[in-house]
């Protein structure tokens, strides 16, 4: 009988614990919870009690999602919705400002918003949540979120590494997942001289937009058309996300100088424009209206980079000419409805020439060249973007590889630029974002490294820039519970399969041709597989992604090896005729490896690369793989016992 009171007790105070604050990036500002749940049923639906388009192509967005992440699509209906229901409003609440959202779950659950991006980011809010049980249960509670700062950005150079259209479709949803509402492109740039003979006539750069008024001109390594970065910030509209373009001039050019020799500067270096000649202007002139002028320009967002860093500032004259060259360009970008932005470069060159303030957005990058406060008193909005902080320059030896997150996240806010220190939600500063910069042309590096080094970055931004300065939860809790979720909906660019480290994936026989359930495996891997090997001509593949290809036979010399993003790196080891033997391939963000009969025999890990007689002037190369398993290739031998681990 004791036994029976006490397990009723402990069942009645069970039942009647109140709810702790659900786990969401970036974390909730205000939760009030209740106890039980509220568990979705078959036939749960999205209810929008308000008739706007907008809202209802939300709530359609809202259950695309849904089915992608757990398989079932909610209908979407009209009206105020019943026990059981998702229910979306538009609502007013002042205190919630343009982006803000409140839940209320019960025996159903309300999201209400003062505006159709509040309730976008709502349902963020609601598929984290869901992803994090079996059951996609909901904890019964009232909770209201709204950001500290209205831009929360990341900038990503394409100029001196092609990032593939695919790849920033999917930054876009991934941004959005976590709230994250700024894209800037950096469209062009160039390497450094001395890794190319200390020549600029061989020194890579590269523009990456289609151009009809410069034929030519766009990469012919990799470059977008005009109708697929017109498609690509239509996606991004559609999920609240801006796509700022930066066309980066008048240092950073080196590409426009490879297409008009003449508007390169002889003084400066042919990576800088000649800014006293006329002909620098109408070029650019031509190019920017090119992309900006029309009813349906290239350019759609209301914002756009004109760059404007990083030029020399050692002669009065050049210093005045730089200011009227920025003013110019900010007032030409102005005169097509759009707001420019610059990079801070003003302290820098201090001069007479007036420079226009008003309703311009400076990156604050380097205090050196910007003083924040200084830039702040003549009237510009600040991005906080202070290099010291938030620049990843992968495998560049300087800045940083990856982000200190634990650091940023305990102590970092947009209100930090540098050493200058403002208050929070100062409105001066619009928010912040962070950079990726490939600095170091032909390192190796691949556009799933560059993910590998992003994606936490933009979880852990994320909180510091919606959250603000004091999230509750520790950081070591944060970074173990963030690994554990999703990229975004139809997203896994880490290509994670499963949560727990163990065999994930086997086949008995691999045959030609033929396709598994997986894209590919990420970092902290074991691919093990039986061979017995027939002759493989050159070229023979073994396993292909859209990232990467995996070569039982490589196109030169027929070596077991991999490419992706333009690298070829082979191991000493050729499949023989009539060969019997096992072969893994292990690899993580550093290395790859090759296993023979379970043993490593060789390491492909980051090499020196040097490109000069003195041994001073070297490069860092990678040679890491995210192992492709899509489509098998048309291989001739036997390959059985193919069995897939996560090491990690």
């Amino acid at each position: 009988m004791l036994l029976f009171i006490f397990l009723f007790l402990s069942t009645s105070a069970m039942a009647t614990v109140t709810n702790t604050k659900p786990f969401v990036i970036p974390e909730l500002k205000e939760w009030k919870g209740a106890t039980g749940a509220f568990v979705p049923g078959a036939t749960m639906r999205i209810a929008c009690t308000n008739a706007q388009p907008e809202l209802l192509r939300v709530a359609r967005l809202f259950a695309d999602d849904y089915q992608t992440m757990f398989g079932y699509k909610p209908e979407v209906v009209q009206g105020k919705g019943q026990a059981g229901d998702i229910i979306l409003a538009l609502r007013p609440d002042k205190k919630l400002g343009e982006e803000g959202y409140a839940i209320k779950i019960s025996d159903r659950l309300t999201l209400t918003a003062p505006q159709s991006i509040g309730v976008y980011w709502g349902t963020r809010t609601l598929l984290q949540i869901a992803e994090q049980s079996d059951n996609r249960q909901f904890p019964k509670g009232e909770l209201r979120d709204f950001p500290d700062y209205a831009l929360r950005g990341f900038m990503i150079d394409c100029g001196r590494k092609f990032i593939p259209m695919e790849y920033l479709e999917d930054c876009v949803k991934t941004m959005a997942y976590y709230k994250m509402n700024t894209l800037q492109i950096h469209l062009n740039d160039n390497g450094f001289k001395q890794y190319f003979e200390q020549d600029w006539n061989k020194t890579y750069a590269a523009f990456r937009l289609e151009s009809d008024t410069y034929p030519g001109l766009a990469a012919a390594d990799g470059h977008y058309t005009k109708r697929e970065f017109i498609d690509l910030q239509v996606l991004a509209e559609n999920h609240f996300v801006e796509v700022i373009p930066e066309i980066d001039v008048p240092a950073h050019t080196l590409a426009f100088a490879h297409y008009k020799p003449e508007i390169g500067s002889q003084e400066y270096g042919m990576d800088h424009l000649d800014l006293f000649k006329p002909e620098t202007y109408t070029f650019l002139d031509g190019l920017f209206k090119e992309y900006l002028e029309g009813d349906q320009p290239v350019f759609r967002g209301k914002r756009v980079h004109i760059g404007t860093d990083e030029y020399s500032n050692k002669k009065e004259e050049v210093v005045e000419k730089f200011r009227y060259f920025t003013d110019y360009y900010i007032r030409y970008v102005e005169s097509f409805g759009k707001q420019a932005c610059v990079w801070g470069a003003l302290t820098h060159a201090k001069g007479k020439t007036p420079v226009k303030s008003e309703n311009v957005v400076m990156s604050a990058w380097y205090n050196g060249y910007a003083d924040p406060k200084e830039m702040v008193k003549q009237g510009y909005k600040l991005i906080s973007i202070p290099d010291g902080f938030l620049y990843i320059v992968p495998a560049a030896g300087y800045y940083y590889d990856y982000l200190n997150t634990k650091s940023l996240y305990e102590s970092w806010t947009p209100a930090h630029i540098g050493k200058a220190v403002f208050d929070e939600k100062d409105p001066a500063i619009l928010g912040g974002m962070f950079a990726v910069w490939n600095d170091h042309v032909g390192n190796g590096i691949s556009t799933k490294d560059i993910h590998h080094r992003t994606f936490p970055a933009l979880q852990t931004l994320a909180v510091k820039m919606w959250t603000g300065a004091n999230p509750t939860l520790p950081y070591a809790d944060f970074d173990k519970a963030r690994q554990l979720m999703s990229e975004a909906p139809g997203v896994n660019q880490m290509g994670k399969i499963g949560h727990t480290p163990g065999l994930v994936y086997e086949q008995p026989v691999v045959e030609p041709n033929s396709t598994t359930p997986h894209r590919e495996i990420g970092y902290n891997y074991l691919v093990s597989f039986d061979i017995e090997g027939a002759h493989e001509a050159p070229g023979t593949e073994l396993f292909r992604s859209p990232s990467a290809v995996f070569y039982l036979a490589d196109p030169i010399r027929g070596l077991l090896g991999f490419a992706r993003d333009g690298y070829l790196n082979t191991f000493n080891y050729r499949v023989r005729k009539g060969e019997k033997v096992r072969i893994g391939i292990s690899g993580d963000n550093t290395s790859t490896r090759l296993l023979i009969n379970d043993k490593v025999v060789e390491e492909l890990n980051k090499q020196k690369l040097y490109f000069s007689n003195d041994g001073k002037t070297s490069m860092s190369y990678l040679r890491t793989l995210v192992f492709p398993l899509a489509k098998s290739g048309a291989f001739k031998s036997r390959i059985t016992q193919l069995k897939v681990y996560h090491t990690k």
